[in-house]
């Protein structure tokens, strides 16, 4: 039986590194065993925050890529604030230590450039995908955001093509994403925005949520919204047998793997870790904080100048495969979110690669989030808001003490919902 085609429009693959590149890359990869046949559309010339040449070899060999160029603004943005970078990938400085520069360059980024800077990719693609899919009988597109200007493609497409099905796939949500507010957004921009926002909800066929809180948030906005979250991949997954970490004497090691950015700072996490060890020698002795990615520069200052200095390990970015031989390297993993209400529903991807190792997780973020439930479900671990104390040093004492006895067990219990094969199915069944 012929496979039918779907094209997935996605600004991040390969060499594209960060979870952001990971769900459709991996669906792509398990889409042909039910019964599709994945064509990827993205551009030719993107500007990735970060590179991973690792994910190359979970392309499939005989996929089709098309190609086509896109212009952004960020050579612009960096010529202005070195720290502008950061806004390749979402992030910038907030609070007090945002400069003058650096507020300009939000206030651009939020007002002039509706959703994303990506915005230019939108009319171009749009005249060449229209004729794309009736040339090649492709009645079926997604689109993946952020950048949420690609919704902008979908939501193009449909009008002129009204028979073709479109899947709005928001890894992010839009407007109640926590950092929107700090766009700095004049009230037309912020109209603008939401009116985009609404337009994608109520003209897509089906709307994929990553979290059980965003699929109903989304729903309440007029979209037709599932939710499939992310996942880990089995042969990603596979037990290693070295690490950076183990060329050391063994440590009790608390980990954060991936992209630490100052709205998602654990300051409590760092304060009490700085009074375990000034309190118990042996704690101290035992203990080691390692970073496998990108660290604020900022959130490394304030470590590096307390009592945790002596008992860092930053390994800066690794690709993805020596990021799971960390995890795996590890006996409690940090996952953080944003602290407002709002953010209650953004499951970062890494849980799921951090559920498959066994080992124990410690979460951060808002009370009541979907995190929270998938912590419980599995059993593996425990999720705190940004102002417990008290728990936490009792949480990570307890670890301590079954590490020191030898007792710390790994668990994966019911995580099988989360493998990328099954999401895949789930996938292809709303697909049909």
């Amino acid at each position: 039986m012929e496979q039918k085609k779907i094209l997935i429009i996605t600004y991040y693959w390969p060499p594209a590194g960060g979870p952001g590149v990971q769900r459709w890359l991996k669906f792509a990869k398990y889409l042909p065993d039910f019964g599709w046949k994945p064509v990827i559309y993205t551009p030719e010339n993107p500007s990735y925050p970060l590179l991973d040449d690792s994910l190359i070899k979970d392309v499939p060999k005989d996929i089709e890529i098309v190609k086509t160029k896109i212009w952004e603004p960020y050579q612009l943005a960096e010529k202005l604030n070195k720290s502008n970078k950061k806004f390749k990938a979402g992030q910038f400085d907030v609070g007090k230590n945002q400069s003058w520069k650096s507020r300009l360059s939000i206030w651009v980024r939020g007002n002039f450039f509706i959703p994303d800077a990506r915005v230019f990719w939108v009319k171009p693609s749009v005249t060449f995908l229209e004729q794309y899919l009736k040339e090649n009988k492709i009645e079926v597109v997604v689109t993946s955001g952020p950048p949420h200007s690609l919704h902008l493609i979908g939501l193009n497409l449909k009008k002129k093509l009204p028979n073709l099905k479109w899947i709005a796939d928001f890894r992010d949500p839009w407007t109640e994403i926590s950092y929107y507010k700090h766009l700095k957004l004049t009230k037309n921009s912020d109209r603008k925005h939401r009116k985009l926002e609404s337009e994608v909800f109520r003209n897509a066929n089906i709307t994929l949520a990553t979290s059980y809180t965003d699929a109903e948030n989304f729903r309440k906005n007029g979209a037709n919204a599932v939710c499939i979250t992310n996942g880990f991949d089995e042969s990603d997954s596979q037990k290693t047998t070295h690490s950076n970490t183990q060329t050391l004497k063994q440590k009790f090691t608390l980990s954060y793997i991936g992209v630490l950015e100052q709205l998602r700072n654990p300051e409590n996490l760092w304060k009490t870790l700085n009074d375990l060890i000034q309190q118990h020698p042996d704690f101290a002795e035992n203990f080691l904080l390692k970073f496998a990615g990108r660290i604020d520069d900022k959130i490394l200052a304030d470590i590096e100048n307390s009592a945790l200095k002596n008992h860092i390990l930053n390994l800066g970015y690794l690709s993805h495969d020596k990021a799971i031989e960390e995890m795996q390297s590890s006996d409690i993993l940090l996952i953080t979110n944003f602290p407002n209400e709002s953010s209650k529903g953004i499951i970062p991807g890494k849980i799921f690669e951090y559920l498959a190792t066994g080992k124990q997780i410690i979460s951060f973020g808002p009370d009541e989030a979907d995190v929270s439930r998938i912590l419980t479900e599995t059993d593996a671990g425990k999720h705190f808001n940004y102002d417990d104390s008290d728990a936490i040093k009792d949480f990570i004492l307890e670890k301590f003490k079954l590490w020191k006895n030898g007792n710390l067990k790994e668990n994966t219990k019911n995580i099988e919902q989360f493998s990328r094969r099954n999401l895949t199915r789930k996938l292809a069944e709303i697909l049909d």
